[in-house]
């Protein structure tokens, strides 16, 4: 969408825009360094850059960068019919009056077709916001056009949410930029104001007025809904793309590509012939194991009391109820606790797994979107004093707010509609009512639930436990007490894994720079291959790969404190059930044990801040493999308990 055509439509949109991206251009320059000529020029060069750009999908310099959905995919969009797209939940209707004048409503219009929806206004100046939905939409409706089984299926329907200025009138002009010849597409709005708040809110869409009342802050959603009125898919500006709406549409009608002639198939296995036996890889690999079960694997069975006496130290908080921690479980494996119900807490806290993900060094959040540290293991985490990698967080209460409102881990986008979301479900009404006094679910006692269950989590009784604080001069192997020795001598392990005369959770709870931080965001590790799936790597040859976002960047505890001495580090982890937690360091890159023992024996990475009891430890092959034992001889006795205990929470598709 050129400027040109946004000026045909609604001149005002367009000069809003130019002026948004100057402003922003004048404030990166620092606008009181320019004078009145700069300043004008730099103006005109923003409505000249923008117009450009958005026809030849490149990003003039200094201005806001523009979403993906603009330009060409710089990957495959995906295969259709390889993957699924369960139904997330029903599409609401609502009394609606279109650009022509007719009223109807939003299930009438979409009678059986598969529907494209957006919320927009017209004024929009935001040109991530309601320009690239109508963009894009009208981009898929090019391509559309050159499918004739798909074409007649398909509608597109935008809903204003500014009734005060979107008169039918105004949206007739805007669609006009926008339409396809023969292709179905409505510009509607509510027929009363009630009705606009009930659809806004049936849809997520949360609208605030800015102070000069001229603009809407709002979150860019666009839903794919189905011809049985489901919503099937959820996209936002970072996800917007014409050529993955299209795949979209055809995995739902069934437009599956021919394996044997398709080249995306060519040389490789086929998705589509997983589970029958003739697919190699991933899962179904005979040489790769993992510790996921699948649903039918999942027998559930209460765990015992915690372990009593534990050399664990005293707990962050009194014992919750058995109703709070029944109430926890549920949310922690509740999908709908993200924005569009696709993930849940134990999504990247597995509990088969460690209760982290031993199959990705970053977690994958909502979206396929990065997240730039690793997934902490939960055990004993109720002992925590401070939570997160950098410490951010004191008590789980809070802690849990943080990666459900996290726009790339869960995505809700604030707390009320969380709350709202929940009230809305019968199913969870009477478990607060049995587990809290108020009864009512509130920003507290969701946080205090999703902590009980949390806080349950107790693991001890290693066999260390047993021959160190029980005396049990049977439980530990030979090799695994060398270990203990290099572990609090040589090694100086113990340092900052702590042990205590009576406890050991085996941390100090401090930060340190051990170096991979740094060399992290120097840039100093080259990737040399991404995981595609569990068990399955590709090779990167330099340079032939061109990353579809940037390297996210991550300060340590500095993002907390600002203190320039607490670059790159991070919190020191608890060793108990390490054996199970894997991969290791806060971004996940060390894969095994034996990896983190031999990073420590050369002394980390060298920077300016490192810690300064890292040094060269000169450790023997033999010396490193006795360290590996007595990190094994860490690992409670009770974790297929708790994992037990987690499965009796349900999960899988909603039906």
């Amino acid at each position: 969408m050129r400027v040109a055509s946004l000026w045909s439509a609604y001149p005002t949109t367009a000069l809003a825009w130019i002026l948004n991206t100057s402003a922003k251009l004048i404030a990166l320059k620092h606008a009181r360094s320019l004078g009145l000529t700069e300043r004008l020029r730099a103006l005109c060069w923003a409505g000249l850059a923008i117009t450009a750009s958005v026809g030849a999908h490149e990003l003039p310099k200094g201005s806001a960068e523009l979403a993906p959905g603009y330009r060409e995919l710089n990957f495959s969009a995906p295969i259709p019919g390889t993957y699924m797209l369960p139904a997330l939940h029903p599409a609401a209707d609502a009394e609606v009056i279109d650009d022509r004048g007719t009223r109807s409503s939003l299930h009438d219009l979409f009678a059986n077709h598969l529907v494209i929806l957006s919320f927009i206004y017209t004024h929009c100046a935001d040109p991530n916001g309601c320009p690239l939905a109508s963009f894009v939409m009208s981009q898929l409706a090019t391509k559309l056009a050159a499918d004739p089984g798909l074409h007649d299926r398909v509608r597109f329907i935008s809903v204003s949410f500014d009734p005060a200025r979107d008169t039918p009138a105004t949206l007739e002009h805007y669609a006009a930029s926008f339409r396809k010849p023969g292709f179905e597409w409505y510009f509607v709005l509510p027929t009363s104001g009630d009705g606009l708040t009930t659809v806004l809110r049936a849809y997520g869409q949360q609208i605030v007025r800015d102070p000069s009342g001229e603009a809407y802050a709002h979150q860019l959603r666009v839903f794919l809904i189905d011809e049985h009125k489901q919503i099937r898919n959820e996209y936002s500006a970072s996800f917007l793309h014409a050529d993955t709406v299209l795949a979209d549409l055809r995995t739902l009608t069934g437009s599956i590509p021919d394996p044997d002639t398709h080249p995306a198939f060519r040389g490789a296995p086929n998705p589509l012939l997983a589970g029958s036996g003739d697919y190699k890889g991933g899962y179904l690999s005979g040489d790769y194991t993992t510790r996921s079960r699948s649903l039918a694997a999942r027998h559930g069975h209460g765990a015992e009391t915690p372990p009593t006496g534990a050399p664990l130290g005293l707990p962050s908080s009194a014992p919750s109820s058995a109703k709070a921690i029944a109430l926890g479980r549920r949310l922690f494996f509740d999908r709908r606790l993200s924005h569009n119900n696709t993930l849940a807490c134990a999504s990247c806290h597995i509990p088969e797994q460690g209760f982290t993900s031993n199959e990705l060094a970053l977690p994958i959040g909502i979206e396929g979107r990065s997240v730039r540290r690793n997934a902490p293991a939960l055990y004993n985490v109720g002992f925590a004093p401070r939570l997160f990698h950098d410490g951010r967080e004191t008590r789980l209460e809070q802690q849990v707010w943080s990666p459900l409102l996290a726009a790339n881990e869960m995505g809700n986008p604030a707390v009320g509609y969380v709350l709202d979301k929940l009230r809305a479900l019968d199913d969870y009404a009477n478990e607060f009512r049995q587990a809290f006094t108020s009864g009512a679910i509130t920003m507290e006692t969701l946080g205090a639930a999703l902590a009980a269950y949390e806080r349950s989590l107790v693991s001890a009784n290693s066999a260390f436990d047993r021959w160190y604080f029980g005396h049990d001069a049977t439980a530990l192997s030979t090799a695994a007490r060398a270990g203990f020795e290099l572990f609090r001598g040589k090694g100086g392990c113990g340092a900052c894994h702590e042990i205590g005369t009576t406890s050991a959770l085996f941390t100090d709870y401090a930060f340190h720079n051990t170096g991979i931080g740094f060399r992290r965001s120097m840039g100093l590790s080259a990737q040399s291959s991404i995981p595609v799936g569990p068990g399955t790597q590709l090779a990167l040859v330099s340079g032939a790969v061109a990353p579809t976002e940037a390297p996210l960047n991550d300060l340590g505890r500095y993002e907390i404190t600002q203190d320039p001495r607490d670059r790159w580090a991070y919190k020191t982890p608890s060793l108990r059930n390490v054996a199970l937690t894997a991969p290791y360091m806060h971004d996940g890159s060390l894969p095994d044990l034996s990896a983190v023992v031999d990073f420590y024996n050369a002394g980390g990475i060298a920077n300016e801040g490192r810690d300064p009891r890292l040094k060269p430890l000169h450790l023997s092959a033999e010396e490193e493999l006795q360290l590996v034992e007595f990190l094994k001889a860490l690992t409670g006795d009770n974790v297929e308990a708790l994992t037990r205990d987690a499965y009796l929470a349900p999960i899988g598709d909603r039906r």
